[in-house]
């Protein structure tokens, strides 16, 4: 395996891409996103127009759905404006459809999307959190591949921008990323091959015993969360165990589990408690590290593809594209 050619700086020095660098005819292809919002509402239009910017100078063209920007409760829009809005995605010109962000909403419209028309538009599909459900959904009703990572307002429309995430996001939008590689804390040794799938685990378990979570065997499943206390996320990892889901895996990939507090009578009780309890209770290996969560450095994985996951001490390798190898 190649090392990777474009370490990052300073606190992004633990991750790295390996590009391939001759796949740029992929690049013309990747050059236009559509801004659409299925989930919650915007809070600050302003941050949109900031992420098309900069969306911009990472040399992507954008163009945001008219009701991008609609306000109904909580929502971005009745369901019957976020419905068209995703129908209106896959009807543009731009090869790639992206959220403004996630937060709730989903949920209510994935009976109502016509995922057999999502599919063969042949977009590719980018969002995470909440677009968790739309990601699993379209996998589980036809097979997709679709993106979970960047979204335009958490990573394109505040203050700054993560310059690792723009450029992972860039990489794999234009077919130039080969390998990710990311240090890891704690790492089962695993070597293997699977489809990659997962995504934001209170959105995942929401979807058990509904037609919209993939049947999955042999995957890799890679999960993150934001302001769930590790018992929550223990009692949700506990369902997906005693569902069956996870002794199918061959290897469990965690991402970032942040923004919670501990309460006194937790007394040690944290989340490298919750990992522990998963490795005894379910044997399949377990890694940790993963960039990937409601966190400023972050990666865009492909849901549904076949991908390599070898470990070495200290390092986890995340093989996306093989077939330069």
């Amino acid at each position: 395996m190649s090392t990777p050619h474009r370490p990052a700086h300073g606190q992004h020095g633990h991750v790295c891409a390996d590009d391939c660098g001759h796949d740029h005819h992929h690049a013309a292809a990747a050059s236009g996103i559509y801004l659409v919002s299925p989930s919650s509402a915007v809070a600050d239009p302003a941050s949109v127009d900031l992420a098309c910017q900069r969306l911009a100078t990472e040399g992507f063209k954008t163009s945001v759905d008219r009701a991008a920007l609609a306000v109904h409760q909580r929502f971005a829009g009745t369901e019957k404006q976020r419905l068209a809005g995703l129908a209106r995605a896959i009807r543009q010109k731009h090869p790639i459809v992206m959220v403004t962000r996630g937060g709730y909403g989903l949920s209510r419209l994935l009976p109502d999307i016509d995922w057999r028309a999502m599919a063969d538009s042949g977009k590719r599909f980018v969002g995470m959190s909440d677009f968790t459900a739309f990601n699993l959904a379209l996998l589980a009703q036809t097979g997709a591949i679709s993106y979970s990572g960047a979204t335009a307002v958490a990573d394109f429309g505040g203050k700054q921008v993560d310059d690792l995430t723009a450029a992972l996001f860039g990489e794999l939008m234009r077919g130039e990323l080969e390998i990710l590689s990311f240090e890891t804390p704690d790492a089962d040794p695993v070597d293997c091959r699977g489809v990659l799938w997962g995504g934001n685990l209170a959105t995942l378990v929401s979807l058990l015993g509904t037609p919209y979570l993939p049947r999955v065997r042999g995957g890799i499943l890679f999960l993150e969360d934001v302001a769930e206390h590790p018992y929550r996320v223990e009692r949700m990892l506990a369902q997906l165990w005693q569902a069956g889901i996870l002794q199918r895996q061959k290897a469990i990939v965690f991402g970032h589990f942040t923004n919670y507090r501990l309460a006194p009578h937790d007394a040690g009780y944290d989340m490298p408690a919750v990992v522990q309890w998963l490795r005894r209770t379910v044997k399949v290996p377990v890694i940790t590290g993963l960039p990937y969560g409601h966190i400023a450095t972050k990666a865009t994985l492909p849901i549904g593809q076949k991908v390599g996951l070898a470990t070495e001490p200290g390092m986890v390798h995340l093989v996306i594209d093989e077939h330069h190898h």
